[in-house]
């Protein structure tokens, strides 16, 4: 076997094959003393020192070997005693005899080597690290056991032959660079990655970890470069797959889209793990719904949620990205949902046709694995992971990281699901809090905008709203409550439904404000009482909330407002001219402080109000009077519909992201003509109510509502009989022809109607019981000298008119 060391320069001896000195160098004889006479045709025993016969023993059992080297005991001439490295190498005659080659080195520095080189050898020659040994035109020289074994590559193959030759279905132009590069500067290269498949090995891709030496004598002469190879492919897989992992969390989950999070395991699976990746969902996971358990042959239908391929437009794939699919019992991802467990194949001819990824004319993998998508114990869909492109088939290495792969996914689909499931029930809540249409009003135009700070989910926390009252007029309402999220929903919902209850009682504005301070007062009380974080952020919501509460009648064309720590609203006269009323602020709700104050204004007819929340006004580098200024030139500036103003303003105010919810409620007012609204006073006699009879059917004839005469006759003579009975002077009945046909009576005293259920045999106390039968609604509200008993008729259709 060819030798890498140069022995060069030291004492020999050769030994005929009975051990017999027949040659002898001057450098042995400057070693040990003896001149060639001296020694010649004498038994080489005689130049051991000691007992001779362990070395004797060891060079008769290493005398089949190609060599021996061992450090021996020396006996110099004048019987000193001396020990050198030894090393023994066969020789043949010219008769074929075999002899052998014994050096020695000739001082103690080349012993020294001669014993590194002794020990190297069969250490690298028996290691299990590849070595080999390359000369300087960068040809196999020599290479170790483990090298060509662990390389699968016989020693012919190499020796002689640059590496590109050796091994020429592999790219080794790095390797190659790299050993030039060593052989040129002598500067070691360490720890190099090298990746390449070894053709008469598997078909799998294998990593090995590489070091270049420069390969120099003593005397600095280059010989050649000697690198050292390990197969560190376990290793490197191991490590690849952490790295996946790690970025696996970094990238997938990056959103609370459903869709969105199957799509980035994907774009992580593919080309890393596989060369396709297939998300199938449940249909409900979308929507937020919690899959329900299904028997294991049960295998629901699905949609495809999210692809992935190296081949660009997915030829291997029969469905689109959110098209139905459903697995017919048997295929791969079938038998994964009903063991719920990871299946593992190499694909045939048969098992290809059944799958979705199969189709004629398109790719086809040679290796296919599927793994349910699950978290907290329910199974979300399937993900199916295919290879052709790639010749490694999946092995189980692989499944096991595809199983901590789709199980970490499956935790970020069923957060997003979950968000999906909240965001669909905090939009639920907030359209069931606020007015979803603002109904029209002969008294009022109106539009409105809402937009949520934070427009993820909708939920916000202004509000506003607009209820119909009485007599033809009509409250609008706008308020704000502390903070966003379902506790500031909760809270708005619950002042929002006191006011509405407050507005339908006809109770006055101030008395309003009041009511709803008393309310969120005890909704802290009881939220004390009842403890816990959840409870107390309700509370906290309400507290500190603020509200306008403004009625306007179209009669009077009287605009009564009043507000608890709100903005007060714009006015826009007829003129365009702009103006804030002076309006008492009064304190935010919850806070128990000063009383609350009203305040009317009469407003010219087609008047506009704007009633809106601080959102719109107040904003990072605008403080609330600059708001309030731009606010008033953009309503001067614009006399359309209230849509259009709406628009505008919200155009011109809003920009960029929102720091605050913004509710903006606009309102044109009319005033009902004198002909829509008619008032009589009624005497305090009996007489009178025959008398009102007549007014009403005179006025309803003129006004084309003969249809309505029995009910209104009824109805009128009722309440002012009930007024003479109960209450007391004067007695006034107004009729108003709004969207409904609308009675009233008047009367100076406070006492409030009781609607009985009179007895058979009772002669009275059947008046209210027949006002309620006849008309849509009624009620009582009370003014400054008395109450108002109003009742309400539908009008009757154009076509009930007609015939």
């Amino acid at each position: 076997m060819a030798r890498p060391f140069d022995v060069a320069g030291v004492a020999a001896a050769v030994l005929d094959p009975r051990g017999t000195v027949i040659a002898w160098s001057l450098a042995a004889q400057q070693l040990l003393g003896y001149a060639p006479q001296e020694i010649l045709n004498r038994p080489a025993a005689a130049l051991l020192a000691g007992d001779a016969r362990g070395v004797l023993r060891m060079a008769k059992e290493h005398r089949a070997r190609s060599s021996w080297g061992g450090t021996v005991p020396l006996r110099h001439r004048d019987g000193g005693r001396l020990e050198r490295a030894v090393l023994a190498s066969p020789l043949l005659d010219t008769t074929g005899r075999t002899c052998w080659l014994v050096s020695a080195e000739d001082d103690e520095r080349k012993s020294a080597s001669t014993l590194s080189q002794m020990m190297f050898e069969p250490f690298v020659v028996g290691s299990p690290i590849g070595v080999a040994v390359l000369d300087t035109d960068l040809r196999y020289v020599w290479v170790n056991d483990a090298l060509e074994y662990g390389g699968a590559i016989p020693r012919a193959r190499r020796l002689g032959l640059h590496i590109a030759e050796a091994v020429p279905h592999v790219d080794v132009r790095g390797v190659e660079t790299r050993v030039r590069r060593v052989l040129e500067s002598g500067v070691p290269i360490l720890d190099y990655e090298f990746r390449g498949r070894v053709p008469t090995k598997d078909s799998r891709e294998y990593v090995y970890r590489m070091s270049f030496f420069r390969l120099e004598d003593q005397a600095g002469r280059v010989h050649g470069v000697w690198y050292i190879t390990s197969d560190i492919t376990d290793r490197w897989r191991a490590r690849e797959r952490l790295v996946l992992l790690n970025e696996a969390s970094a990238r997938i989950g990056s959103t609370l889209d459903v869709t969105r999070t199957a799509q980035e395991l994907a774009d992580v699976a593919v080309p890393r793990l596989a060369d396709f990746a297939a998300i199938d969902l449940l249909y409900t996971v979308p929507e937020g719904v919690e899959p329900a358990p299904g028997r294991a042959d049960d295998i629901p239908d699905m949609y495809r949620a999210a692809m992935r391929s190296v081949s660009g437009d997915y030829p291997e794939a029969r469905v689109r990205i959110g098209e139905a699919i459903r697995h017919p019992l048997g295929s791969l991802a079938a038998r994964t949902l009903a063991e719920d467990r990871a299946v593992l194949e190499t694909v045939t001819a048969a098992s290809a046709a059944e799958d979705p990824w199969s189709k004629v004319g398109a790719l086809r993998p040679h290796s296919v694995m599927a793994v349910p998508l699950r978290a907290r114990g329910v199974t979300l869909g399937v993900v199916c992971f295919a290879r052709w492109r790639s010749p490694d088939r999946f092995e189980e290495d692989d499944v096991l990281l595809a199983e901590e792969l789709v199980a970490r996914a499956g935790v970020c689909v069923d957060n997003a699901r979950r968000f999906t499931r909240e965001q669909t029930a905090a939009t639920v809540l907030q359209r069931s809090l606020m007015p979803r249409v603002l109904f029209e009003r002969p008294a009022l135009e109106v539009a409105s905008r809402y937009l949520p700070a934070v427009a993820s989910h909708g939920l916000g926390s202004d509000w506003f709203d607009m209820i119909p009252l009485s007599g033809a007029r009509v409250a609008l309402v706008v308020g704000d409550v502390v903070g966003h999220g379902y506790h500031a929903a909760v809270a708005m919902g619950r002042i929002r439904t006191t006011v509405h209850m407050l507005a339908t009682l006809e109770v006055p504005a101030e008395e309003v404000l009041a009511h709803l301070d008393d309310f969120v007062l005890e909704l802290q009380g009881t939220e004390d009482a009842v403890g816990g974080d959840e409870t107390q952020t309700v509370a906290a919501a309400a507290t500190g909330a603020t509200c306008l509460y403004v009625v306007y009648d179209p009669v009077s064309r009287c605009c009564t407002m009043a507000r608890a720590g709100h903005l007060p609203p714009a006015v826009v006269s007829p003129d365009g001219a702009v103006s804030f009323p002076d309006l008492a602020a009064g304190p935010p709700l919850g806070l128990g402080a000063l009383p609350f104050e009203s305040a009317e204004f009469e407003l010219p007819e087609g008047s506009v109000l704007a009633l809106y929340t601080d959102g719109l006004v107040r904003t990072r580098d605008q403080d609330i009077d600059e708001g309030m200024a731009r606010l008033a030139a953009v309503l001067a500036e614009h006399d359309t519909h209230p849509e259009g103003i709406c628009d505008a303003v919200i155009s011109a105010l809003v920009s960029g992201p929102l720091s605050d919810d913004v509710a903006l409620l606009v309102a044109r007012t009319h005033a009902l003509g004198l002909g829509l609204v008619v008032t009589w006073d009624m005497p305090s006699d009996p007489a009178a109510v025959a008398g009102a009879r007549r007014l009403v059917h005179d006025q309803l004839v003129s006004w084309g509502l003969e249809d309505l005469f029995f009910t209104t006759e009824l109805i009128v003579s009722e309440l002012i009989t009930n007024a003479m009975r109960y209450g007391g002077g004067p007695i006034r009945l107004r009729l108003i022809l709004d969207d409904a046909l609308i009675c009233e009576v008047s009367d100076s005293s406070n006492t409030s109607p009781r609607l009985r259920h009179a007895r058979t045999t009772d002669e009275g106390g059947r008046g209210l019981f027949l006002v309620a039968h006849l008309s849509r609604r009624w009620g009582t509200r009370y003014t400054g000298a008395g109450k108002i008993i109003w009742a309400e008729q539908n009008l009757p259709s154009a076509d009930t008119t007609a015939s």
